[in-house]
């Protein structure tokens, strides 16, 4: 059950779009969510009235093709199958959307299953592993 954010510079609605998909392709294909498993939050910042910030931290150059990507998911991926995670949506990013792979950050924030509503005010996973057994 992820929730992403993506927020981008100056983006039009089909790039929005293209981010929106590569992120969650790579997600179906590297931790298995289902397919119809898709919460997103897609930002573009005009660079005036709201913008991003970047750096050249750890010697990666970064510019304004920046897109920042935050995913919030259940616990309970190894190191392995979130860097694959990473290098799948850097991929996906660039095929999808022109993003040049030095210019995806991806931040991921992990929590546990009662930390979640999927709407009617209930907590749909705090007492199981989910509906009908569902992808964390």
């Amino acid at each position: 059950m992820p929730f992403v954010r993506i927020d981008a510079l100056r983006a039009d609605a089909e790039r929005l779009d293209a981010l929106g998909r590569a992120v969650h392709d790579a997600l179906i294909e590297t931790i298995q969510i289902p397919p119809e498993d898709r919460f997103q939050v897609l930002t573009s910042h005009d660079g005036t009235n709201s913008t991003l910030r970047h750096g050249n931290y750890l010697g990666i150059r970064r510019d304004d093709g920046i897109v920042y990507v935050a995913i919030t998911l259940r616990a309970g991926r190894g190191p392995a199958q979130k860097q694959a995670l990473y290098r799948r949506i850097a991929e996906l990013a660039e095929e999808y959307a022109g993003t040049e792979p030095r210019n995806v950050f991806v931040t991921l924030t992990e929590n546990a299953s009662p930390d979640w509503s999927l709407g009617n005010g209930v907590a749909q996973y705090a007492d199981s592993d989910g509906p009908s057994g569902a992808a964390r």
